[in-house]
Protein backbone atom coordinates (compact mmCIF):
# COMPACT_ATOMS: atom_id res chain seq x y z
CA UNK A 1 0.00 0.00 0.00
CA UNK A 2 1.57 3.75 -0.94
CA UNK A 3 1.99 5.79 1.51
CA UNK A 4 2.43 10.10 1.21
CA UNK A 5 5.33 11.16 3.52
CA UNK A 6 5.11 13.95 5.68
CA UNK A 7 7.62 15.86 8.09
CA UNK A 8 8.13 14.20 11.37
CA UNK A 9 8.21 16.72 14.19
CA UNK A 10 10.34 15.89 17.78
CA UNK A 11 7.23 17.40 19.68
CA UNK A 12 4.75 15.52 18.12
CA UNK A 13 6.35 12.07 18.56
CA UNK A 14 7.92 13.13 22.02
CA UNK A 15 3.93 13.51 22.66
CA UNK A 16 3.32 9.31 22.36
CA UNK A 17 3.74 7.34 25.29
CA UNK A 18 6.64 5.12 24.03
CA UNK A 19 8.60 8.29 23.41
CA UNK A 20 7.53 10.50 26.35
CA UNK A 21 10.61 9.85 28.39
CA UNK A 22 13.34 10.55 25.43
CA UNK A 23 15.75 13.55 25.73
CA UNK A 24 15.13 16.50 22.42
CA UNK A 25 18.53 14.86 20.90
CA UNK A 26 17.19 11.46 21.01
CA UNK A 27 14.03 12.47 19.41
CA UNK A 28 15.70 14.43 16.58
CA UNK A 29 17.50 11.27 15.87
CA UNK A 30 14.24 9.31 15.67
CA UNK A 31 12.81 11.86 12.90
CA UNK A 32 16.62 11.33 11.28
CA UNK A 33 15.92 7.68 11.09
CA UNK A 34 12.49 7.61 10.83
CA UNK A 35 9.79 9.07 9.11
CA UNK A 36 5.99 10.33 9.55
CA UNK A 37 3.74 8.45 6.70
CA UNK A 38 -0.07 8.85 5.83
CA UNK A 39 -1.89 5.77 5.21
CA UNK A 40 -5.66 5.49 3.18
CA UNK A 41 -8.07 3.76 4.60
CA UNK A 42 -6.27 -0.34 3.61
CA UNK A 43 -3.77 -3.02 4.43
CA UNK A 44 -0.38 -1.33 5.92
CA UNK A 45 1.04 -5.34 5.67
CA UNK A 46 0.21 -8.34 5.64
CA UNK A 47 0.94 -11.54 8.02
CA UNK A 48 4.17 -13.62 7.43
CA UNK A 49 5.57 -10.63 5.12
CA UNK A 50 9.31 -10.16 6.06
CA UNK A 51 9.12 -7.34 8.66
CA UNK A 52 10.78 -4.56 7.62
CA UNK A 53 9.58 -1.79 9.46
CA UNK A 54 8.48 -0.30 13.49
CA UNK A 55 5.03 1.55 12.97
CA UNK A 56 3.87 4.05 16.09
CA UNK A 57 0.14 5.49 15.65
CA UNK A 58 0.29 9.12 15.38
CA UNK A 59 -3.43 9.48 14.65
CA UNK A 60 -6.49 7.36 13.02
CA UNK A 61 -7.72 4.27 13.96
CA UNK A 62 -5.53 0.41 13.48
CA UNK A 63 -6.92 -3.09 12.97
CA UNK A 64 -4.71 -5.88 13.91
CA UNK A 65 -6.20 -9.45 12.89
CA UNK A 66 -4.10 -13.07 12.56
CA UNK A 67 -5.18 -15.66 10.17
CA UNK A 68 -6.51 -18.52 12.33
CA UNK A 69 -7.26 -21.61 9.27
CA UNK A 70 -8.80 -19.71 6.14
CA UNK A 71 -10.17 -17.08 8.63
CA UNK A 72 -8.79 -13.92 9.41
CA UNK A 73 -9.73 -12.87 13.13
CA UNK A 74 -9.25 -8.93 14.46
CA UNK A 75 -7.16 -8.99 17.30
CA UNK A 76 -7.24 -5.14 18.17
CA UNK A 77 -9.07 -2.23 17.29
CA UNK A 78 -8.08 1.45 18.54
CA UNK A 79 -7.64 4.61 17.95
CA UNK A 80 -5.46 5.63 20.85
CA UNK A 81 -2.44 7.50 20.17
CA UNK A 82 1.18 5.59 20.37
CA UNK A 83 -0.33 2.05 19.69
CA UNK A 84 2.49 0.51 17.87
CA UNK A 85 3.04 -3.05 16.01
CA UNK A 86 5.19 -4.30 13.10
CA UNK A 87 9.16 -5.13 13.48
CA UNK A 88 9.30 -5.03 17.54
CA UNK A 89 11.80 -8.08 17.59
CA UNK A 90 14.48 -6.63 15.28
CA UNK A 91 16.97 -6.54 18.34
CA UNK A 92 17.09 -10.25 18.00
CA UNK A 93 18.53 -9.84 14.22
CA UNK A 94 18.76 -12.65 12.11
CA UNK A 95 18.60 -14.79 15.11
CA UNK A 96 14.55 -15.60 14.75
CA UNK A 97 12.69 -14.89 11.49
CA UNK A 98 11.94 -11.56 11.01
CA UNK A 99 8.54 -11.58 9.63
CA UNK A 100 4.98 -9.72 10.63
CA UNK A 101 3.52 -11.94 13.53
CA UNK A 102 -0.12 -10.25 12.28
CA UNK A 103 -2.25 -7.99 9.71
CA UNK A 104 -2.05 -4.31 10.11
CA UNK A 105 -5.03 -2.03 8.28
CA UNK A 106 -6.37 1.09 8.65
CA UNK A 107 -10.38 1.98 8.69
CA UNK A 108 -9.31 5.73 7.87
CA UNK A 109 -6.66 8.09 6.97
CA UNK A 110 -4.01 7.04 9.33
CA UNK A 111 -0.49 8.90 9.81
CA UNK A 112 2.14 6.63 11.54
CA UNK A 113 5.60 7.10 12.53
CA UNK A 114 7.63 5.01 10.58
CA UNK A 115 11.15 3.30 11.90
CA UNK A 116 12.78 1.40 9.71
CA UNK A 117 13.48 -2.17 11.38
CA UNK A 118 17.73 -1.99 11.71
CA UNK A 119 17.35 1.52 12.73
CA UNK A 120 14.93 0.00 15.41
CA UNK A 121 17.42 -2.67 16.49
CA UNK A 122 20.52 0.45 16.42
CA UNK A 123 18.84 2.43 18.88
CA UNK A 124 17.75 -0.22 20.85
CA UNK A 125 21.23 -1.07 21.25
CA UNK A 126 22.88 1.56 21.78
CA UNK A 127 19.96 3.42 24.42
CA UNK A 128 18.77 0.46 25.82
CA UNK A 129 21.95 -2.22 25.98
CA UNK A 130 20.72 -3.82 29.54
CA UNK A 131 16.80 -3.40 28.60
CA UNK A 132 18.03 -5.70 25.16
CA UNK A 133 19.90 -8.09 27.14
CA UNK A 134 16.44 -8.76 29.03
CA UNK A 135 14.74 -8.90 26.54
CA UNK A 136 16.75 -11.68 24.58
CA UNK A 137 16.72 -13.31 27.90
CA UNK A 138 12.98 -13.21 28.00
CA UNK A 139 12.54 -14.16 24.38
CA UNK A 140 14.88 -17.11 24.24
CA UNK A 141 14.40 -18.50 27.64
CA UNK A 142 10.25 -18.66 27.23
CA UNK A 143 11.37 -20.33 23.80
CA UNK A 144 13.66 -22.85 25.67
CA UNK A 145 11.18 -23.48 28.53
CA UNK A 146 8.32 -23.88 25.77
CA UNK A 147 10.41 -26.56 24.21
CA UNK A 148 11.83 -28.15 26.86
CA UNK A 149 8.38 -28.52 28.63
CA UNK A 150 6.58 -29.29 25.05
CA UNK A 151 9.62 -32.58 24.89
CA UNK A 152 8.33 -33.30 28.47
CA UNK A 153 4.99 -33.25 27.05
CA UNK A 154 5.83 -35.77 24.26
CA UNK A 155 7.89 -37.87 26.84
CA UNK A 156 4.59 -38.55 28.94
CA UNK A 157 2.26 -39.03 26.20
CA UNK A 158 5.01 -41.78 25.25
CA UNK A 159 5.12 -43.06 28.50
CA UNK A 160 1.63 -43.60 28.93
CA UNK A 161 0.83 -44.61 25.72
CA UNK A 162 3.56 -47.29 25.99
CA UNK A 163 2.14 -48.52 29.46
CA UNK A 164 -1.10 -49.01 27.42
CA UNK A 165 0.61 -51.01 24.61
CA UNK A 166 1.92 -53.29 27.06
CA UNK A 167 -1.28 -53.81 28.76
CA UNK A 168 -2.77 -54.36 25.25
CA UNK A 169 -0.36 -56.87 24.00
CA UNK A 170 0.22 -58.43 27.71
CA UNK A 171 -3.44 -59.76 27.23
CA UNK A 172 -3.42 -61.70 23.94
CA UNK A 173 0.44 -62.78 24.23
CA UNK A 174 -0.41 -64.36 28.14
CA UNK A 175 -3.42 -66.34 26.29
CA UNK A 176 -1.07 -67.50 23.31
CA UNK A 177 1.27 -68.92 25.64
CA UNK A 178 -1.38 -70.62 27.50
CA UNK A 179 -3.51 -71.91 24.80
CA UNK A 180 0.16 -73.56 23.35
CA UNK A 181 0.45 -75.42 26.80
CA UNK A 182 -2.73 -76.48 26.31
CA UNK A 183 -2.24 -77.69 22.74
CA UNK A 184 0.82 -79.43 23.77
CA UNK A 185 -1.01 -81.91 26.14
CA UNK A 186 -4.19 -82.24 23.84
CA UNK A 187 -2.16 -83.28 21.17
CA UNK A 188 -0.05 -86.08 23.84
CA UNK A 189 -3.37 -86.83 24.34
CA UNK A 190 -4.95 -87.16 21.01
CA UNK A 191 -1.76 -89.50 20.28
CA UNK A 192 -2.29 -91.78 23.12
CA UNK A 193 -6.09 -91.98 22.17
CA UNK A 194 -4.93 -93.05 18.74
CA UNK A 195 -3.06 -95.77 19.64
CA UNK A 196 -5.28 -97.30 21.89
CA UNK A 197 -7.81 -97.31 18.97
CA UNK A 198 -5.36 -98.52 16.76
CA UNK A 199 -4.70 -101.88 18.79
CA UNK A 200 -8.50 -102.63 18.65
CA UNK A 201 -10.04 -104.91 16.26
CA UNK A 202 -10.69 -102.24 14.03
CA UNK A 203 -10.52 -102.63 10.20
CA UNK A 204 -9.71 -100.58 7.49
CA UNK A 205 -13.18 -99.16 6.89
CA UNK A 206 -14.20 -98.29 10.54
CA UNK A 207 -10.27 -96.67 10.60
CA UNK A 208 -11.04 -94.50 7.43
CA UNK A 209 -14.52 -93.65 8.66
CA UNK A 210 -13.55 -92.44 12.13
CA UNK A 211 -10.54 -90.25 10.03
CA UNK A 212 -13.44 -88.84 7.83
CA UNK A 213 -15.65 -87.57 10.76
CA UNK A 214 -12.39 -86.24 12.08
CA UNK A 215 -11.86 -84.47 9.42
CA UNK A 216 -15.62 -82.90 8.89
CA UNK A 217 -15.03 -82.23 13.22
CA UNK A 218 -12.27 -80.22 12.31
CA UNK A 219 -14.77 -78.06 9.63
CA UNK A 220 -17.33 -77.49 11.61
CA UNK A 221 -15.86 -76.34 14.42
CA UNK A 222 -14.47 -73.76 11.80
CA UNK A 223 -18.13 -72.67 11.21
CA UNK A 224 -19.19 -73.09 14.64
CA UNK A 225 -22.02 -70.36 15.41
CA UNK A 226 -22.12 -68.18 18.16
CA UNK A 227 -25.42 -69.21 20.39
CA UNK A 228 -26.34 -66.98 22.79
CA UNK A 229 -25.96 -68.31 27.04
CA UNK A 230 -29.71 -69.69 27.34
CA UNK A 231 -29.66 -71.37 23.66
CA UNK A 232 -25.39 -73.12 24.34
CA UNK A 233 -27.24 -74.23 28.01
CA UNK A 234 -29.96 -75.99 26.17
CA UNK A 235 -27.63 -77.81 23.80
CA UNK A 236 -25.79 -78.96 26.42
CA UNK A 237 -28.47 -80.22 28.68
CA UNK A 238 -29.55 -82.53 25.27
CA UNK A 239 -25.68 -83.41 24.70
CA UNK A 240 -24.70 -84.12 27.84
CA UNK A 241 -28.38 -86.80 27.93
CA UNK A 242 -26.87 -88.59 24.59
CA UNK A 243 -23.50 -89.14 26.47
CA UNK A 244 -24.81 -90.64 28.90
CA UNK A 245 -27.34 -92.69 27.17
CA UNK A 246 -24.36 -93.86 25.01
CA UNK A 247 -22.08 -94.69 27.26
CA UNK A 248 -19.80 -92.13 27.44
CA UNK A 249 -18.30 -91.27 31.15
CA UNK A 250 -18.21 -87.52 32.27
CA UNK A 251 -20.23 -86.26 29.15
CA UNK A 252 -21.18 -83.00 31.43
CA UNK A 253 -17.65 -82.10 30.95
CA UNK A 254 -17.35 -82.81 27.34
CA UNK A 255 -21.06 -81.57 26.01
CA UNK A 256 -19.60 -77.59 26.87
CA UNK A 257 -16.92 -77.60 24.16
CA UNK A 258 -18.87 -79.86 21.46
CA UNK A 259 -21.34 -76.90 21.88
CA UNK A 260 -18.68 -74.54 21.67
CA UNK A 261 -17.41 -76.28 18.46
CA UNK A 262 -20.69 -76.44 16.80
CA UNK A 263 -21.44 -79.98 17.16
CA UNK A 264 -24.77 -81.29 18.18
CA UNK A 265 -26.22 -84.70 18.36
CA UNK A 266 -27.21 -85.27 15.17
CA UNK A 267 -23.19 -85.53 14.74
CA UNK A 268 -22.83 -88.03 16.88
CA UNK A 269 -25.27 -90.03 16.09
CA UNK A 270 -22.93 -90.15 12.96
CA UNK A 271 -20.17 -91.02 15.01
CA UNK A 272 -21.99 -94.03 16.73
CA UNK A 273 -23.15 -94.97 13.31
CA UNK A 274 -19.27 -94.87 12.59
CA UNK A 275 -17.74 -97.27 15.03
CA UNK A 276 -19.27 -100.47 17.58
CA UNK A 277 -20.89 -99.48 20.72
CA UNK A 278 -17.75 -100.94 22.41
CA UNK A 279 -15.94 -98.55 20.71
CA UNK A 280 -17.70 -95.27 21.03
CA UNK A 281 -16.79 -94.01 24.16
CA UNK A 282 -12.86 -94.01 23.42
CA UNK A 283 -13.85 -92.57 19.84
CA UNK A 284 -15.66 -89.67 21.36
CA UNK A 285 -13.23 -89.28 23.53
CA UNK A 286 -10.27 -89.08 20.75
CA UNK A 287 -12.63 -86.65 19.02
CA UNK A 288 -12.84 -84.52 22.00
CA UNK A 289 -9.27 -83.84 21.74
CA UNK A 290 -9.35 -82.69 17.77
CA UNK A 291 -12.10 -80.21 18.85
CA UNK A 292 -10.50 -78.82 21.41
CA UNK A 293 -6.66 -78.73 19.46
CA UNK A 294 -8.86 -77.29 16.81
CA UNK A 295 -10.27 -74.39 19.44
CA UNK A 296 -6.83 -73.96 21.01
CA UNK A 297 -5.09 -73.45 17.33
CA UNK A 298 -8.20 -70.92 16.74
CA UNK A 299 -7.17 -69.28 20.00
CA UNK A 300 -3.81 -68.66 18.80
CA UNK A 301 -4.83 -67.51 15.97
CA UNK A 302 -6.74 -65.10 17.42
CA UNK A 303 -4.18 -63.85 19.99
CA UNK A 304 -2.05 -63.47 16.79
CA UNK A 305 -3.60 -61.63 14.97
CA UNK A 306 -4.60 -59.13 18.07
CA UNK A 307 -0.84 -59.03 18.64
CA UNK A 308 -0.37 -57.88 15.04
CA UNK A 309 -3.43 -55.27 15.07
CA UNK A 310 -1.87 -53.85 17.89
CA UNK A 311 1.70 -53.07 16.09
CA UNK A 312 0.23 -51.93 13.08
CA UNK A 313 -1.68 -49.47 15.03
CA UNK A 314 1.40 -48.55 16.76
CA UNK A 315 2.93 -48.00 13.55
CA UNK A 316 -0.27 -45.83 11.96
CA UNK A 317 -0.18 -44.02 15.72
CA UNK A 318 3.68 -42.99 15.47
CA UNK A 319 3.66 -43.34 11.20
CA UNK A 320 8.04 -44.56 11.90
CA UNK A 321 7.50 -46.26 7.97
CA UNK A 322 5.99 -43.52 6.09
CA UNK A 323 6.63 -39.64 5.37
CA UNK A 324 6.03 -37.11 7.52
CA UNK A 325 3.67 -35.14 4.82
CA UNK A 326 1.07 -37.29 3.02
CA UNK A 327 -2.65 -37.27 2.09
CA UNK A 328 -4.08 -39.41 4.84
CA UNK A 329 -7.27 -41.02 6.08
CA UNK A 330 -8.08 -39.22 9.13
CA UNK A 331 -10.51 -42.15 10.72
CA UNK A 332 -7.54 -44.38 10.62
CA UNK A 333 -5.28 -42.06 12.83
CA UNK A 334 -8.50 -41.70 15.26
CA UNK A 335 -8.69 -45.25 15.47
CA UNK A 336 -5.07 -46.23 15.68
CA UNK A 337 -5.44 -43.22 18.61
CA UNK A 338 -8.16 -44.68 20.29
CA UNK A 339 -6.55 -48.50 20.69
CA UNK A 340 -3.15 -46.75 21.78
CA UNK A 341 -5.24 -44.79 24.20
CA UNK A 342 -7.22 -47.93 25.12
CA UNK A 343 -5.60 -49.03 28.88
CA UNK A 344 -6.35 -45.34 29.51
CA UNK A 345 -10.11 -45.27 28.86
CA UNK A 346 -10.70 -48.01 31.21
CA UNK A 347 -13.86 -49.47 31.69
CA UNK A 348 -15.74 -46.41 33.01
CA UNK A 349 -15.61 -44.38 29.83
CA UNK A 350 -17.56 -45.14 26.76
CA UNK A 351 -16.38 -44.50 22.98
CA UNK A 352 -18.73 -43.37 20.54
CA UNK A 353 -17.88 -43.38 16.91
CA UNK A 354 -19.96 -41.05 14.40
CA UNK A 355 -17.78 -41.26 11.24
CA UNK A 356 -18.73 -39.97 7.89
CA UNK A 357 -16.93 -42.80 5.30
CA UNK A 358 -17.66 -40.45 2.47
CA UNK A 359 -15.20 -37.97 3.42
CA UNK A 360 -11.91 -37.69 1.44
CA UNK A 361 -8.35 -38.25 2.59
CA UNK A 362 -6.46 -34.73 3.72
CA UNK A 363 -3.27 -33.62 3.22
CA UNK A 364 -1.70 -33.94 6.67
CA UNK A 365 1.03 -34.55 9.00
CA UNK A 366 -0.80 -37.51 10.31
CA UNK A 367 1.60 -38.28 13.46
CA UNK A 368 1.52 -34.59 14.31
CA UNK A 369 -2.19 -34.75 13.60
CA UNK A 370 -2.35 -38.02 16.17
CA UNK A 371 -0.10 -35.86 18.69
CA UNK A 372 -3.17 -33.70 18.66
CA UNK A 373 -6.43 -36.65 18.90
CA UNK A 374 -3.93 -37.61 22.03
CA UNK A 375 -4.08 -34.30 23.42
CA UNK A 376 -7.46 -33.93 23.37
CA UNK A 377 -8.79 -37.58 24.25
CA UNK A 378 -6.70 -36.90 27.54
CA UNK A 379 -8.46 -33.73 28.63
CA UNK A 380 -11.94 -35.50 27.91
CA UNK A 381 -10.88 -38.65 30.14
CA UNK A 382 -9.35 -36.58 32.69
CA UNK A 383 -12.36 -34.10 33.31
CA UNK A 384 -14.78 -37.36 33.00
CA UNK A 385 -12.54 -38.65 35.63
CA UNK A 386 -13.18 -35.55 37.61
CA UNK A 387 -16.54 -35.68 37.56
CA UNK A 388 -16.62 -39.46 38.82
CA UNK A 389 -14.73 -41.52 36.25
CA UNK A 390 -17.58 -42.47 34.00
CA UNK A 391 -18.96 -41.14 30.88
CA UNK A 392 -19.47 -41.02 27.16
CA UNK A 393 -16.60 -39.80 24.85
CA UNK A 394 -17.90 -38.91 21.38
CA UNK A 395 -15.68 -38.68 18.28
CA UNK A 396 -17.06 -37.23 15.27
CA UNK A 397 -16.15 -36.58 11.74
CA UNK A 398 -18.27 -34.47 9.30
CA UNK A 399 -17.78 -31.97 6.61
CA UNK A 400 -18.09 -28.46 7.20
CA UNK A 401 -18.24 -26.48 4.02
CA UNK A 402 -14.69 -26.90 2.22
CA UNK A 403 -13.38 -28.42 5.70
CA UNK A 404 -13.43 -31.70 7.20
CA UNK A 405 -14.57 -31.85 10.69
CA UNK A 406 -12.99 -33.56 14.01
CA UNK A 407 -15.09 -33.48 16.95
CA UNK A 408 -14.34 -34.59 20.36
CA UNK A 409 -17.20 -34.08 22.88
CA UNK A 410 -17.55 -35.36 26.84
CA UNK A 411 -19.93 -35.52 29.12
CA UNK A 412 -17.57 -34.17 32.34
CA UNK A 413 -18.51 -30.82 34.12
CA UNK A 414 -17.72 -28.98 31.12
CA UNK A 415 -14.81 -25.65 31.10
CA UNK A 416 -15.87 -22.91 33.73
CA UNK A 417 -16.61 -19.35 31.97
CA UNK A 418 -13.82 -17.55 33.55
CA UNK A 419 -11.07 -19.55 32.12
CA UNK A 420 -12.29 -20.13 28.71
CA UNK A 421 -10.12 -17.63 27.10
CA UNK A 422 -7.16 -18.94 28.62
CA UNK A 423 -7.19 -22.91 28.17
CA UNK A 424 -4.90 -22.32 24.57
CA UNK A 425 -2.31 -20.31 26.98
CA UNK A 426 1.44 -21.84 27.07
CA UNK A 427 1.70 -23.38 30.46
CA UNK A 428 -2.01 -23.17 31.16
CA UNK A 429 -3.00 -25.63 33.52
CA UNK A 430 -6.18 -26.59 35.96
CA UNK A 431 -4.78 -30.01 36.41
CA UNK A 432 -3.13 -30.83 39.79
CA UNK A 433 0.34 -29.81 40.17
CA UNK A 434 2.98 -32.65 38.49
CA UNK A 435 0.21 -33.99 36.26
CA UNK A 436 0.02 -31.53 33.78
CA UNK A 437 2.30 -29.17 31.95
CA UNK A 438 -0.20 -27.05 30.11
CA UNK A 439 1.22 -27.13 26.73
CA UNK A 440 -1.53 -29.76 25.40
CA UNK A 441 -3.42 -27.77 23.84
CA UNK A 442 -0.80 -24.40 23.14
CA UNK A 443 0.81 -27.44 20.91
CA UNK A 444 -2.19 -28.97 19.34
CA UNK A 445 -3.48 -25.16 18.60
CA UNK A 446 0.21 -24.43 16.86
CA UNK A 447 0.04 -27.85 15.05
CA UNK A 448 -3.57 -27.38 13.56
CA UNK A 449 -3.19 -23.58 12.91
CA UNK A 450 0.32 -23.12 12.26
CA UNK A 451 1.32 -26.78 10.23
CA UNK A 452 -2.25 -28.04 8.36
CA UNK A 453 -3.45 -24.23 7.89
CA UNK A 454 -6.91 -25.12 9.89
CA UNK A 455 -8.86 -23.90 13.14
CA UNK A 456 -9.33 -25.60 16.31
CA UNK A 457 -12.09 -24.07 18.79
CA UNK A 458 -14.82 -25.66 21.17
CA UNK A 459 -18.27 -25.34 23.01
CA UNK A 460 -18.45 -26.15 26.46
CA UNK A 461 -21.25 -26.62 29.13
CA UNK A 462 -22.07 -28.95 32.16
CA UNK A 463 -22.24 -32.72 30.75
CA UNK A 464 -21.18 -31.45 26.88
CA UNK A 465 -17.75 -30.15 26.05
CA UNK A 466 -16.57 -30.32 22.46
CA UNK A 467 -12.95 -29.71 20.98
CA UNK A 468 -12.86 -29.13 16.91
CA UNK A 469 -10.48 -29.74 14.79
CA UNK A 470 -11.19 -28.04 11.62
CA UNK A 471 -9.02 -28.78 8.14
CA UNK A 472 -8.66 -28.17 5.11
CA UNK A 473 -9.36 -30.73 2.64
CA UNK A 474 -6.85 -29.36 0.09
CA UNK A 475 -3.49 -28.09 0.60
CA UNK A 476 -2.65 -24.25 0.10
CA UNK A 477 -1.07 -23.90 -3.24
CA UNK A 478 1.48 -21.82 -1.67
CA UNK A 479 2.08 -24.58 1.11
CA UNK A 480 5.81 -26.10 1.42
CA UNK A 481 6.00 -28.78 4.20
CA UNK A 482 9.85 -28.13 4.26
CA UNK A 483 8.96 -24.33 5.39
CA UNK A 484 5.97 -25.30 7.76
CA UNK A 485 6.62 -23.39 11.72
CA UNK A 486 8.01 -26.57 13.70
CA UNK A 487 5.89 -27.13 16.97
Amino acid sequence: MSARPMECLPDEIGSLFLFEKLTPEQLGRLCEAGRVERYEPGTVYAEGDPATCFYVMVEGTVVLSRRVGGDEVEVTRTSQRGVYAGAMQAYLGDRVPQVYNNSLRVTEPTRFFVLPADAFADIMLDWFPMAVHLLEGLFFGVKSTQQAVGQRERLLALGSLSAGLTHELNNPAAAAVRATASLRERVGKMRRKLRVISEGAYDRETLAGLIEIQERTAERVAKAPVLSPLEASDREDLLSDWLDDHGVTEGWRLAPTFIQAGLDTDWLEQVAAAVDEETLPSAVGWLNYTVETELLMDEIQDSAARISHLVDAAKQYSQLDRAPFQVADVHELLDSTLLMLSGKLGKGIRVVKEYDRTLPRVPAYPAELNQVWTNLVDNAVAAMREAGGEGTLTVRTAREDDRLLVEFGDTGPGIPAEIRDRVFDPFFTTKPVGEGTGLGLDISWRIVVNKHHGSIRFESEPGDTRFQVLLPLTAPASADPAQEESV
